[in-house]
């Protein structure tokens, strides 16, 4: 889902550099340090994973993993990723350095909503955790197709052929993430609940929740 260098405009490489600035900022300030060997295993398997992929036009189709790295990092997905995205950019010439900002938000702006959105959600019965992990890797790619729709849409209206192209050849991937998800969250529900940032939310409600009954 990169997009290449040289087809965004100006005010849209900016914003997406400032937005991607303060979430990186965000998410240093709350990653804490039992968190930081996770940010690295999980930023090196963002890289990896995404190595392979497939170019569509200005952007590209390939696997990302932003749903489990949201649901394990929340916030501190975004230096995560950013992390990864500028080595690819250095090293392979992936997506490139003026576009790192636009990139980061493609791919670690769904990562943040989905951990609100699903991260309470997968600590729950399994009849709800395990579709709620499938829609998380989903909705993630889905998003991240949007996002990245948005970007060529306000840079040129003639993009709207390329964005819809997008957003359908990710179709394979969302669906391919979603199981990958299911597959992290069923393994981490029984070997340690813990790596899931989510239970912190579950555990924070819990206490609140006995004392209303």
């Amino acid at each position: 889902m990169h997009i290449s260098e040289g087809v965004l405009s100006g005010p849209v490489l900016l914003s997406g550099g400032a937005l991607a600035a303060a979430g990186t900022a965000i998410g240093l300030k709350k990653l804490d340090y039992d968190r930081i060997a996770r940010a690295g295993l999980l930023s090196a398997a963002f890289f990896v994973a995404s190595l392979i992929h497939v170019p569509i036009g200005p952007s590209s189709v390939h696997l990302i993993l932003s749903g489990i790295v949201g649901l394990m990092l929340g916030w501190g997905a975004f230096p995560a990723i950013v992390v990864a995205l500028l080595l690819q950019g250095i090293l392979f010439q992936f997506g490139g350095l003026t576009t790192l900002g636009v990139n980061t938000m493609i791919m670690a702006a769904p990562a943040v909503i989905c951990f609100y959105l699903f991260g309470r959600l997968v600590h729950g019965r399994r009849a709800v955790a395990l579709p709620a992990a499938f829609a998380c890797g989903f909705v993630s790619i889905l998003l991240g197709a949007v996002v990245a729709g948005a970007a060529l849409m306000f840079t040129e209206e003639n993009f709207l052929e390329v964005t819809l192209l997008i957003v359908s050849a990710h179709i394979p991937v969302m669906v391919i993430e979603g199981m990958i998800t299911v597959f992290c969250v069923a393994f981490f529900r029984r070997v340690q609940p813990d790596l899931l940032p989510g239970a912190r939310v579950a555990d924070m409600a819990a206490p609140q929740e006995r004392n209303e009954a």
